[in-house]
């Protein structure tokens, strides 16, 4: 006969025989999967909304994104200005921050007087940094043998001075065959989401079944301490 101590040794509940962490660990996750995969349904049905908006009103979410692509030359400029009068900026330095700051704030006035110009803006200034990214990472693995993935890196350089160079070349095509391909990712992503949400779910109602069966009673039978 085992004792009562032997019991809470040996870490099991002396009356149902069963350790009373196990149970505990699926009650305390199973609050957090479950809103874990109404957060992910969510975001899913969201993000394919966003991309059938996108698919069906091309016009329209490029006059947003020129638009919002001025409120940012506004913003950096605006801050850049700020900085060129700032203390802790080296002499040297303030000409180049108040010409950068001069030249977003007039970008971002040039945007606002019309889509097609904000437009042809955002594709120069994507495809411009594209290109100089692509030919920076390309010199440096050439340069450098012992880059880690070297192949894959010189790829991807040359890849991106290729797209920068498309999006130079033709930038309002460039950019309206750029926003469908956002339109496709965000429905795939979507989708994506929402299946991963489904298997949560019924992760989820696996849990919460096994939970229930490993339930204690309500009402035990303590035996007398004289037995």
């Amino acid at each position: 006969m085992t004792s009562s101590s032997d019991s809470t040794s040996s870490g099991t509940d002396p009356l149902t025989g069963a350790a009373p962490q196990d149970a505990a660990v699926p009650q305390s996750l199973a609050p957090l999967a479950n809103a874990g995969w109404q957060f992910l349904l969510t975001a899913g049905l969201a993000t394919i909304a966003l991309g059938v908006v996108i698919l069906a009103w091309t016009g329209e979410t490029l006059r947003v994104i020129g638009v919002l692509f001025g409120i940012y030359l506004l913003v950096t400029g605006v801050f850049q200005l700020a900085a060129a009068f700032g203390t802790h900026v080296p002499g040297h330095l303030r000409a180049l921050h108040f010409l950068t700051g001069a030249l977003s704030v007039l970008l971002g006035l040039i945007c606002f007087r019309g889509t097609l110009q904000s437009l042809l803006l955002l594709a120069l200034w994507i495809g411009f940094s594209w290109l100089v990214r692509g030919i920076m990472m390309t010199v440096a693995t050439v340069s450098a043998k012992a880059v880690p993935a070297r192949g894959w890196t010189l790829f991807y350089g040359i890849i991106s001075m290729l797209a920068g160079i498309v999006l130079i070349v033709s930038p309002l095509t460039s950019i309206a065959a750029l926003t469908l391909t956002v339109g496709i990712l965000a429905i795939v992503l979507g989708v994506v989401e929402v299946c991963h949400a489904v298997r949560m779910r019924v992760a989820v109602g696996r849990l919460a079944r096994g939970t229930e069966t490993r339930r204690r009673p309500l009402f035990h039978s303590r035996p007398h301490p004289q037995h």
